[in-house]
């Protein structure tokens, strides 16, 4: 059963003032999002702005217990087969629709699971939803689903309203860049290329929320801009490590500004090296390992990362550590002799050098998100280059860049920083289940890793109640996929929120950035 949500905090630390009605907030977000359905798409830099609009059925405290928002309460069945939702009354959607229980019903069966990127895993035991009155849902589930009562804030199972979707084709409907939810901003305006412009919903359900007037989302290519921008005072947030990291030190002695590490505990994410198994010699498991040899970890912490996160081990996040899903005991790459093995590993692949001292050339895809991804990836040519593999680093605009990889399948290498969510159903599941290749599904397995016995361990895992057996489960799967190196699993990534010090009550939970900004506010 929900419980009240809790104290809120300012700026992450401590207690505000007097909230100040009224303003406009800019945030940064970078780079400019293709759609603001994520509903359909989950790129990290829409829900920054998706989830001013568009709520969850709850939200989560700081210790990602869920809180009541769109539903007050609920109950699980003692079998784990349904979850029954009572639900909030007197909310409306922006075009003055009431919100009811057959928008539950619609949003879950017909746009959510139909659609949503990762329904196969995070809906999969989903098999209808009752709704018995207007103020209650059902979840009918085939099987229990421990992982679901975490992924359920707008986030990552935002409610829609049936109204607006129904009759329509759901990918071309128009609301799909002119959002209507129940949430505390509604759409106001969308000029590519310039900003998102947010307006204040007058007929929130929270009582006298939210502050702020309007919240502009601004997209800054150009990272120096981007900087410039908060240390002038012209922009008031920048999320998600949009300034880069070569710039937090200075940022650090500006009197208007702040950091802060809080509001990412429900999304880590690890930096990876996605390795396409159909394009040889990556089909070589030996080869593979001798990439995950060849990459000094810990120079790309100190020279890109500016030592915001730690070298990563295998493929779970080490935050999962406080859980007791997360191990290290697996086959390690940073170790002494890591090149030494690296070349006897191509050595014995059968893939000599040649008279320029290089073995093969390859292409690494530039992460597009900001401008130290491209100094990773100069870092990783150097690396690779010391085992003989000659790498070419390819950049562009993000749309080409997700196309070439997820759909068209046109690369050798690709480096994205992959959300690992806050169960490994999340993280593991989408990135390395066979069920999971799925061609032009962003950020989903496109390694072509295809493991029944690893399969069989995480599909048990994913319907496992007892928690010390899934972390048995877990640590056996780190343990193959380590060994197995679909991926090369380079640092744990620690984002960094910049503000400035007149903004209070921007990270008021563990989600952060991909939360609302309701309790927002700006002294004037």
């Amino acid at each position: 059963m929900a419980a009240s949500s809790g104290t809120i905090f300012s700026n992450g630390f401590a207690k505000a003032d007097e909230p100040v009605r009224g303003g406009t907030m800019i945030m940064i977000v970078q780079p400019e999002p293709s759609t603001l359905a994520h509903y359909a798409v989950t790129a990290g830099n829409i829900p920054p702005i998706a989830t001013q609009i568009y709520e969850g059925l709850v939200t989560y405290d700081w210790d990602q217990n869920p809180q009541p928002n769109l539903a007050t309460s609920w109950e699980t069945a003692l079998d784990g087969k349904s979850i029954t939702f009572k639900l909030r009354e007197g909310v409306f959607f922006h075009n003055g629709k009431p919100f009811t229980s057959a928008d539950v019903q619609f949003s879950f069966m017909e746009i959510l699971k139909r659609y949503h990127p990762f329904a196969p895993l995070l809906l999969a035991e989903l098999t209808g939803v009752d709704t018995p009155d207007a103020m209650t849902a059902i979840l009918r589930l085939a099987n229990p689903a421990p992982y679901l009562m975490k992924a359920l804030a707008g986030r990552d199972l935002p409610i829609m309203c049936k109204s607006v979707f129904e009759g329509t084709q759901i990918l071309q409907n128009p609301s799909a860049n002119k959002p209507i939810g129940t949430g505390p901003f509604k759409f106001g305006q969308w000029d590519r290329g310039q900003f998102v412009r947010l307006d204040r919903n007058d007929k929130y359900w929270k009582p006298g929320l939210p502050y702020l007037d309007h919240i502009i989302a601004r997209f800054i290519p150009d990272a120096a801009t981007r900087s410039a921008a908060l240390e002038t005072g012209e922009a008031h947030f920048a999320g998600y490590s949009a300034v880069n990291y070569a710039d937090l030190a200075r940022m650090k002695t500006n009197p208007i500004l702040d950091t802060t590490m809080k509001g990412y505990e429900m999304t880590p994410a690890l930096s990876v090296l996605e390795l396409n198994a159909k394009h040889p010699p990556l089909d070589k498991k030996e080869v593979r390992q001798a990439i995950a040899y060849a990459i000094d970890r810990k120079v790309i912490l100190r020279d890109v990362m500016y030592g915001y996160g730690k070298p990563a081990t295998g493929p779970l996040s080490s935050l999962f550590k406080t859980v007791g899903f997360y191990t290290d005991d697996v086959r390690k790459y940073d170790v002494p002799d890591r090149l030494e093995i690296a070349n006897k590993l191509l050595d014995g692949a059968g893939l000599p050098r040649g008279a320029n001292g290089m073995r093969f050339s390859m292409h690494l895809e530039v992460n597009s998100f900001g401008e130290q991804w491209l100094r990773q990836a100069e870092y990783l040519k150097q690396a690779l280059a010391t085992v003989g593999i000659d790498l070419t680093l390819r950049s562009e605009d993000t749309a080409t860049w997700l196309r070439r990889v997820y759909t068209d399948y046109d690369y050798d290498i690709n480096e994205p920083f992959l959300s690992q969510g806050v169960d490994p159903v999340y993280g593991l599941n989408k990135q390395y289940l066979t069920s999971q290749i799925r061609k032009g599904v962003t950020f989903v397995n496109d390694s072509f890793y295809a493991n029944p016995e690893f399969d069989g361990i995480l599909n048990e895992a994913m319907r496992e109640q007892d928690h010390d057996k899934r972390a048995v489960l877990y640590k056996k799967a780190q343990q193959i996929l380590a060994e197995d190196c679909p991926l090369v699993w380079l640092v744990d990534v620690q984002y960094v929120s910049v503000f400035n010090r007149k903004l209070h009550d921007h990270t008021t939970g563990p989600l952060g950035t991909q939360q609302a900004f309701e309790r927002a506010w700006l002294e004037t």
